[in-house]
């Protein structure tokens, strides 16, 4: 688990220490309900407003660095893969796993 944690739109780093495993479930859920999703929208949707003091805020998108590391860690679990046309989708055995999370809760 790397100690680093990217967003220049962003204050103050998370506080939590499990904020990695938050992310990487909440990266897995957008995959499973949207197929196809690549880095490029995951940037957009994880974005937020950048706040320039006084000056107006303006939309900048999230790193990209994280997002890519879950995605390939999903891979190499055999949760994800990619698809012919590109971004992911959910494997399988991904598609059980989020079922059985579903169903504890």
């Amino acid at each position: 688990l790397r100690k680093w944690y990217g967003g220049t739109f962003k204050e103050l780093a998370p506080y939590g220490e499990d904020w990695y495993y938050i992310r990487a479930a909440s990266i897995a859920r957008k995959v499973y309900l949207n197929p196809g999703l690549g880095v490029g929208q995951l940037r957009k949707w994880y974005g937020g407003a950048y706040r320039n003091g006084v000056r107006h805020q303006h939309f900048v998108k999230a790193n990209s660095g994280i997002i890519r590391s879950v995605l390939i860690q999903l891979e190499n679990m055999k949760v994800t893969e990619k698809c012919e046309k590109g971004g992911r989708r959910m494997t399988r055995v991904g598609q059980q796993d989020l079922g059985r999370g579903i169903n504890i809760l």
